[in-house]
């Protein structure tokens, strides 16, 4: 699961005791909801559909993929479809090798999601190791599944753009100075960057 409501109101409070923004910040905009999502595969597979496609065209691939291979979707399942069969649920030849290489990976047990490392670094080097799965997705996944509270996505345009409106920055910054940004407030980075979504385009800031 993901940061629970305590575990975000820590971390904001301690943002907003580094910095005065964030304080004021959070006078304007509230407390962030929690952002949880399953762990496991499927959250993974679901990642991969929702690729560079709206909501929208997610759900309907997804749906389809329910219906051809179960409601679990499972792997084994999965990688026992031909081409033609996934390209019938909407999956292109290129998200088709980017699932069957996380399929492979957790048939073969060679990505244990449910044993990832402690540490956040060699966790996300884990979940890389899945074609189509960057940096910024197994940020996501170990920060909205695992609950990891230090985990900062630093090159997620929306905290970019919300740390450059609070901090009152001259530009928006970089993924790099993104992360120079945020280390001030680990071990709380989660929560951070939860409350960055939570600001970016709000009315209220």
């Amino acid at each position: 699961m993901g940061l629970t409501k305590d575990q975000i109101k820590q971390g904001v409070d301690h943002a907003a005791s580094v910095d005065p923004a964030f304080g004021e910040a959070l006078k304007a905009c509230g407390y962030p909801e929690p952002r949880i999502r399953p762990t496991g595969y499927r959250t993974l597979l679901r990642t991969i559909v929702g690729q560079q496609v709206s909501v929208a065209a997610a759900s309907s691939v997804w749906n389809k993929l329910e219906i051809e291979l179960g409601e679990d979707i499972a792997p084994d399942e999965l990688l026992s479809r031909d081409f033609d069969a996934l390209r019938a649920c909407g999956l292109s030849r290129q998200k088709q090798g980017y699932a069957r290489s996380l399929c492979e990976l957790v048939v073969s047990e060679e990505l244990q999601l449910d044993n990832l490392p402690a540490d956040d670094e060699e966790a996300i080097a884990e979940l890389t190791k899945i074609k189509g799965i960057g940096r910024w997705s197994a940020e996501i996944y170990l920060l909205f599944a695992e609950g990891r509270a230090d985990i900062f996505p630093a090159g997620d345009l929306a905290v970019q753009a919300a740390m450059h409106k609070i901090m009152e920055l001259p530009e928006r910054p970089s993924e790099k100075h993104a992360r120079v940004l945020a280390a001030p407030y680990s071990p709380h980075r989660g929560a951070l960057a939860i409350f960055s979504w939570h600001c970016y385009d709000n009315p209220a800031l």
